[in-house]
């Protein structure tokens, strides 16, 4: 049957319509959501009542008995913002043989105070490394202990910070297809353990198990992601590249992206977007514990791409 030359053309046209359609699908991992709502999703974590605008306090325990509160007398004290939600004395954390035990403060635990969302009584906290951590909370207070080294700290999270309450957006580089690409993936046989730098001084022992080979801009860099947790469903690149001088976070950005075609132990390809390259927590609030980036993540090229420096 023949068509009408228009008819023709449209036919032609709805198959280059769909052909492209389906070339920039096949752009995204299923996993990931489209750029621009997962670069709205950010935006509404990291202003959440306990998100990263929300950590207010990181204080170092001592061993031997801690007092938590807002009044001057305490061991740590937590920033009454208004409306000046938090108690004078909230209770008392202490470090005795490897363990850090809660009791409540001589004038008793405040009321709305609890521990695990129970009424609290004494009890031996669990820490951020170990399975379902402590979690102490008032209306507006979220408090957790992490184990970093041999030491331990509280991290103080409170809705009502100014830094919070004065969110105005994040901001961002224009979605650029050139940094959307697909590497080579080089394993590691067998995987080795990467010694991470952190913003505290310490450092971070993370399994590598291989090296990202890109081309941007007609320079081929490798990158080296690690793995976080147990369940190693993504890679985790910590990096910094040439526009931390102007543009972007000064000490580094994380980006995650799904597995590598073949697996981590087998040579295959990765899909890296770097549009979705964003800070870290400490970029936000000087209370984080951020991961450095290893040498070999420390590029001497430019990424205009992803988030950029917070204005707060």
């Amino acid at each position: 049957m023949r068509y009408p030359i228009p008819m023709t053309r449209a036919l032609l046209l709805a198959f280059i319509l769909l052909g492209s359609s389906s070339l920039s699908i096949a752009q995204t991992p299923p996993s990931q959501p489209d750029l621009a709502t997962w670069r709205a999703k950010r935006a509404a974590d990291i202003s959440a009542p306990d998100g990263w605008l929300s950590l207010v306090a990181l204080g170092w325990l001592k061993d031997g008995d801690n007092s938590i509160g807002s009044a001057e007398d305490n061991s740590i004290r937590i920033a009454n913002n208004p409306p000046a939600r938090v108690p004078d004395h909230l209770c008392v954390l202490t470090v005795a043989a490897g363990h850090i035990t809660l009791h409540s403060p001589a004038s008793g635990f405040p009321a709305g105070f609890f521990l695990d969302s129970q009424p609290p009584a004494e009890a031996i906290l669990r820490p951020d490394d170990e399975p379902h951590p402590s979690v102490l909370a008032t209306e507006n207070l979220r408090l957790v202990l992490l184990h970093r080294g041999d030491r331990y700290a509280l991290r103080v999270k409170d809705a009502d910070s100014p830094a919070r309450t004065a969110f105005r957006g994040l901001h961002w580089y224009a979605p650029d297809p050139r940094f959307h690409v697909t590497a080579k993936w080089i394993p590691f046989t067998p995987p080795h353990t990467e010694q991470v730098p952190t913003a505290i001084g310490t450092t971070l022992a993370l399994t590598a198990p291989g090296l990202a080979e890109v081309t941007l801009d007609g320079k081929t860099v490798q990158l080296e992601p690690v793995l976080e947790g147990d369940d190693h469903k993504q890679l985790f690149f910590i990096l910094r590249d040439a526009t931390s001088r102007t543009t972007t976070y000064e000490a580094s950005r994380f980006l995650y992206t799904g597995l590598p075609s073949n697996g981590i132990d087998q040579p295959g390809t990765l899909d890296i977007d770097f549009n979705r390259l964003e800070n870290p927590p400490c970029a936000y609030t000087p209370y984080a514990t951020c991961p450095l980036p290893p040498y070999i993540n420390r590029l001497p090229i430019s990424i205009p791409a992803g988030e950029q420096r917070y204005n707060r």
